[in-house]
């Protein structure tokens, strides 16, 4: 079995969804799992797609960019 490795924490349901989208769309399995003592979830992928997984979030969650002329 994969070890599975936290690579972000949703403060509700609505954002663990749309990140679990985000790593679907990559083509990254994840998992939720409650965070003790919040009401939060943690999501999770495997040990080996971690790099992979915090890049697509983070494109995917940046603003973007200001187009220089406007």
């Amino acid at each position: 079995m994969t070890s599975m490795v936290q690579v972000a924490v949703a403060g509700d349901v609505t954002e663990a969804g749309e990140i679990q989208a985000i790593l679907a769309e990559a083509g990254i399995e994840s998992e939720l799992q409650p965070e003790e003592d919040a009401d939060a979830l943690a999501v999770f992928v495997p040990e080996g797609s971690v790099d992979l997984a915090q890049e697509a979030i983070e494109a995917m969650t940046e603003p973007d960019e200001p187009v220089a002329g406007l």
